[in-house]
């Protein structure tokens, strides 16, 4: 399972089983640390809640992607193949731009923030600006990116790795979504 052993603590985990009833692997590793993660999902949470679900989840898809993120892309992947676009799609939005000028934008954008926030200009910007982002909408996509990238890295450097029910997910988007390391077999 992942690199660091973390206590058993029950009620943290009774209080943070998935919807499906199982405790995800990055509940576990946050077990050591459960101030931190009531900080994470506060944070997350006011994230998500300012921006449209469909941008908040392809952006966070473009951060996790190109952090080699197989947990964080598996769990953003399924959420835009439940509610926005068919599998495929969603197995494709991994290595070719989306049609759509906007969402090209602001994926191409967020995968930046997570890789190279140092290089980020005013024409990087600008380019959201022109296809009809605001400053804040702009600021909602790095606040995505960013804290991905603090998400992702944690499990990454903790070795968690994805929960086995991913491996439910359809092939190909199981396949496309699975970047980084592989998911858990048990």
């Amino acid at each position: 399972m992942a690199f660091i052993d973390t206590p058993s603590n029950r009620d943290f985990f009774e209080s943070n089983r998935a919807p499906a009833g199982h405790v995800p692997n990055f509940v576990t590793t946050f077990a050591a640390r459960p101030a931190v993660y009531d900080a994470w999902k506060q944070l997350n949470g006011a994230i998500k809640e300012s921006m449209d679900l469909r941008r908040y989840e392809l952006a966070t898809l473009a951060a996790a992607t190109a952090l080699k993120s197989s947990y964080c892309s598996l769990a953003h992947g399924q959420v835009l193949a439940d509610k926005f676009y068919t599998s495929e799609e969603v197995a494709a939005l991994v290595d070719e731009p989306p049609a759509d000028p906007v969402d090209r934008a602001v994926m191409a954008f967020a995968r930046k923030v997570a890789l190279a926030a140092d290089t980020i200009t005013q024409a990087d910007v600008d380019e959201l600006k022109a296809v009809g982002l605001t400053d804040t909408d702009v600021l909602d996509v790095v606040l995505a990116a960013a804290a991905r990238a603090f998400f992702s890295k944690t499990l990454a450097a903790t070795g968690t790795p994805p929960d086995a029910a991913f491996n439910t997910l359809p092939e190909t988007l199981r396949k496309a979504l699975t970047v980084g390391g592989p998911i858990h077999s048990g």
